[in-house]
């Protein structure tokens, strides 16, 4: 054997060493798995939070294109296994898009809003993302929000709004007449941060950017998991990807469970999960003012 042929076979076996070691975490369950069969052997109930973000059936390289009818009838079977999952007090959030087909525009919050409210679920809010970059149109005005449908099994859910809010316009003010006059007529721990969420999204230039060509940005999910739910409670992401979610509720002492049918974007998530214990994986902070190139 040549010394180039033990070295291939020397690297492949560190690197299967490498990833055993890595798939291992006592608060984490991450497997290649088709996200049905991975959440029909879930128990029923056990969710604090289930969040995620699916294809948007547009063709991407993780996807295969479907009629609109095969794609609703998918995701119609993958939200009745996250109501089964989902605790009594537990959220649903579904990040999505707008599936876009010769120029006209289907968007996806609307098209999936009926398969929540069928089992039941109340809407909490509709929460805007908005990003900065991506596609310029040329025939339309270019898309710069997407949206998280909050969802609720009933009127007794968590929420913990003192974790994530954001600084005061004017932290400072205080009332000028009346019996509070002269206190601070803010809350000291900051403001609620409302349902429009200017966070980055994950291009080329961002800290946490992988392979994956839609990645979700860690600091969205954290709001999500520190408002939501409580520490040692489990957070689900059905649709993987590389891992953001899991990263999110790891920080922050959740437990994780969660499927992907790429094995390349498995390991990636298990190589992050990694790196966040070892204390090396570089984040964008939660709550960092987006930055503002004309700004002195």
């Amino acid at each position: 054997m040549s010394r180039a042929q033990t070295a291939k076979i020397s690297g492949e076996v560190k690197a299967s060493t490498r990833i055993k070691r890595l798939k291992r975490d006592a608060t984490a369950e991450i497997v290649c798995q088709d996200n049905l069969k991975f959440m029909r052997g879930l128990q029923d109930e056990s969710m604090g939070l289930i969040v995620t973000s699916p294809p948007y059936n547009i063709g991407k390289s993780y996807e295969t294109r479907r009629s609109h009818e095969k794609y609703i009838e998918d995701q119609a079977s993958c939200i009745a296994e996250a109501v089964r999952l989902l605790a009594p007090k537990g959220s649903i959030c579904w990040q999505v898009g707008n599936h876009v087909h010769n120029g006209e525009v289907f968007p996806l919050d609307i098209l999936l809003y009926p398969l929540f409210k069928n089992h039941g679920l109340q809407l909490r809010n509709r929460i805007v993302w908005t990003i900065g970059h991506g596609l310029h149109c040329q025939k339309r005005f270019s898309g710069r929000h997407e949206t998280i449908l909050w969802f609720t099994k009933s009127e007794d859910y968590t929420f913990n709004l003192d974790p994530v809010r954001i600084p005061s316009k004017y932290p400072n003010k205080r009332y000028f007449k009346g019996p509070n006059k002269g206190k601070l007529s803010g809350n000291p721990l900051g403001k609620n941060p409302s349902d429009v969420w200017n966070i980055p999204n994950v291009k080329s230039n961002h800290v946490e950017k992988t392979e994956h060509p839609c990645q979700f940005p860690v600091g969205l999910v954290e709001r999500l998991v520190l408002a939501l739910t409580n520490e040692r409670e489990s957070v689900l992401d059905p649709y993987l990807g590389v891992g953001s979610s899991a990263v999110a509720a790891l920080k922050h002492g959740r437990n994780v469970y969660g499927c992907d049918l790429e094995q390349h974007y498995i390991e990636i998530t298990w190589e992050r999960i990694h790196q966040l214990r070892a204390g090396t994986l570089r984040t964008r902070p939660m709550n960092k003012p987006v930055y503002d190139p004309s700004a002195k």
